[in-house]
């Protein structure tokens, strides 16, 4: 059976992309070994090691933000918000993945929850996690919680990029089907063929999908770096920055999500189009543009300058 002809899997739109894409020759994903070393009953990953690199990249630009007097914070201050940001980021990534992406694998497999190792983290229920965390430590150190995200925010959008990075290396959220020169054939071609229709598995040749994780570590680490980073350079209103954040991220997320593969679990939420990614985006965005709008002047007690408590 033809790849065109009836029968086979895929809508009309996607065998017409599927047939503009064969006359281009794509680059095939790069042979990375997800494991770095095994030592015996113990593996470094490449994941592994993007979300340390993240943790560790986040308390270096903490501690060089620190220098600046006017911002009212310590060498100890950064450490411990990196670790409390950080224990709060991967406790809540993994179970917001779990709630919102993998539920039905949690119900057949509880100990999935905590294989944290073989990927599947959310970036969303990351932040409610690290939320909680910044709270707990705005509580201890008598700071506002906005005083205290005001300061984390700038530091957070790198380790994402190198999060995206890992996602990349363990072969995790291949885009859609793209004739673009920018697409990559995956491993997972096939198995994505299957997910759409097993019956035309055979029928189409592995397709090209665009590099996704790559896309949003440009703009969820890059770009949003830049933006947040050149905002925070001078005092601003009580939660702009964080606002900038928030607003920037789901934005940049919302736009990079139509280059990305929905869950087969899930699909699209709503519209044939809306996928989970940009549902959970949109809250951010209207909390982020409404911190923005707050416009409460910087001063003496404001999360810029990083004294007291508001």
């Amino acid at each position: 059976m033809a790849a065109g002809s009836s029968g086979c899997c895929g809508s009309a739109a996607v065998r017409r992309v599927y047939q503009r894409s064969k006359s281009v020759e794509h680059p095939h994903y790069p042979d990375i070994d997800p494991i770095i070393v095994s030592l015996g009953p113990l593996s470094v990953r490449w994941y592994g090691l993007a979300y340390l690199a993240a943790f560790a990249l986040c308390w270096w630009l903490g501690n060089r933000r620190a220098r600046e007097s006017w911002r009212g914070w310590n060498a100890q201050e950064v450490s411990d918000v990196v670790f409390y940001g950080a224990v709060g980021a991967v406790l809540g990534g993994r179970i917001g993945y779990t709630l919102f992406y993998g539920f039905e694998q949690l119900a057949r497999d509880p100990l999935f929850l905590l294989r944290i190792w073989e990927g599947g983290m959310s970036f969303h229920g990351g932040l409610i996690g690290a939320v909680l965390g910044l709270w707990w430590f705005g509580r201890r150190t008598e700071r506002s919680f906005l005083q205290v995200a005001d300061f984390v925010a700038p530091l957070v959008p790198l380790g994402l990029g190198l999060g995206r990075l890992g996602n990349f290396a363990n072969t995790e959220l291949p885009g859609r089907m793209t004739e673009s020169v920018f697409g990559l054939v995956y491993p997972c071609s096939a198995e994505a063929i299957r997910q759409l229709n097993p019956l035309c598995v055979g029928d189409w040749e592995p397709f090209a999908r665009h590099p996704s994780p790559l896309y949003q570590a440009f703009a969820e680490g890059l770009v949003l770096f830049a933006l947040v980073w050149w905002f925070s350079a001078r005092p601003r209103p009580l939660g702009a920055v964080s606002g900038m954040f928030l607003a920037g991220y789901g934005v940049l997320r919302f736009v990079t999500e139509f280059f990305r593969t929905p869950d087969a679990h899930l699909g699209f939420i709503a519209l044939d189009w809306l996928t989970m990614g940009q549902l959970l985006s949109i809250p951010m965005i209207i909390v982020g543009i409404l911190l923005l709008l707050r416009g409460r002047p910087a001063g003496a007690g404001s999360p810029s300058s990083g004294a007291g408590s508001a």
